[in-house]
């Protein structure tokens, strides 16, 4: 039997600059050389946009959807595309639970609505949430919908064996630094200032401790202009906290000389102002390069376990919780060792060939 031919319906966001649409990127490339035929369609906002969408998607077996509201400029159009298309529709939710369900209870129960995705979930075939924070709420809410969990692999991959004191020389670290690495894209929501604070304060007690922030500061997220205002608004924030010799911020780096920084590190860490959760790629990228990790956390995550995955700081937007995070990494190697390993064995089966077999086997399911 062939293989069902897939409408991908997504954002227009630059991959380079966006979380979500460097995933569906890959995923798309991934089905490719897998013997899919995939359709790339772009979505935008407005009811020309959804209209032009529906017609671009015409004739595919199954149609997918790369949702977060977000890479539609939260738009409520794209919410109406499960009642449009002609095929089964999946719809991967990459941004959930923010907004409050009160109000959308009943509209939920009854599978109606919500007011996150319009009516994209409960019109779906099939629901894709890529982490359990997300698949717990969205089982709750849509207690009758068909919730898939489909796990992302790190958007960094290890690359050659690097010279940690080369790459080290290279940032302007000196070579016997403590060194906390931040990855990803950097932006306020990501709690680096809180990060700093909790360096510059562990000063004393740990006077080689560095703090690399390995990123770019242009995305979908913050457009140029707001970007270069945070930079600076960082910058100062860094020296106001008297952590000028201790932080490094990086911008944009290649893949490559991501993978080299993160081979020098000695630990991550992911303060997350609403919580981490394993949709980061970032973070999975840490875990592959062995990296003992912290991570701010607002629920209970039956992946991110403290002192198993990863070390956990309990709250979000608070210095002191990172400051006895960071301390107890830093001064227990037997806590390092462990969560490193236990971060690490969290990536079997995060890979894109088995994500693209598992996708395939979903839209056989739907064809």
């Amino acid at each position: 039997m062939p293989q069902p031919s897939v409408a991908m319906l997504h954002g227009r966001a630059d991959p380079a600059h966006d979380g979500v649409a460097d995933y569906t990127a890959r995923l798309v490339a991934a089905l490719r050389a897998d013997g899919t035929e995939v359709r790339d369609v772009p979505v935008d906002p407005g009811p020309r946009g959804l209209l032009a969408a529906v017609r671009a998607a015409r004739g595919a077996d199954v149609v997918h959807l790369q949702f977060a509201p977000s890479a539609y400029r939260f738009s409520s159009w794209p919410g109406l595309l499960g009642d449009l298309v002609g095929a089964p529709l999946v719809t991967t939710v990459h941004e959930y639970g923010w907004w409050s369900p009160r109000p959308w209870r009943l509209p939920a129960r009854l599978g109606l609505a919500d007011p996150e995705s319009g009516r994209l979930v409960p019109r779906s075939a099939r629901v894709v949430t890529t982490n359990g924070a997300h698949e717990a709420v969205l089982r709750a809410r849509f207690p009758t919908s068909t919730v898939v969990r489909l796990p992302i692999p790190p958007n960094v991959v290890v690359g050659p064996p690097a010279d940690p004191a080369a790459t080290r020389r290279a940032l302007g670290i000196a070579e016997d630094a403590t060194l906390v690495v931040f990855f990803g894209f950097v932006h306020p929501v990501k709690g680096l200032r809180y990060l700093v604070d909790a360096v510059a304060r562990l000063a004393a007690e740990h006077p080689s401790l560095h703090l690399a922030i390995v990123g770019g500061f242009t995305s979908l997220a913050l457009p140029d202009d707001e970007a270069a205002a945070f930079r600076a608004e960082l910058t100062k924030h860094v020296a106001d906290a008297g952590a000028t010799d201790r932080v490094t911020i990086t911008g944009h780096l290649p893949a490559g000389e991501v993978s080299a920084a993160l081979q020098a590190a000695d630990l991550a860490a992911f303060p997350f102002t609403a919580g981490a959760t394993t949709k980061s790629g970032a973070l999975l990228a840490a875990f592959d390069h062995g990296l003992p990790t912290i991570v701010t956390q607002l629920a209970d995550d039956t992946e991110l376990v403290d002192g198993r995955t990863v070390v956990v700081a309990p709250a979000v937007r608070d210095v002191d919780v990172l400051v006895t995070a960071l301390r107890r990494l830093l001064d227990d190697a037997g806590l390092r060792e462990r969560v490193a390993a236990g971060g690490r064995a969290l990536l079997s089966g995060r890979d894109w060939p088995t994500l693209s077999a598992r996708h395939r086997a979903l839209y056989a399911e739907l064809a």
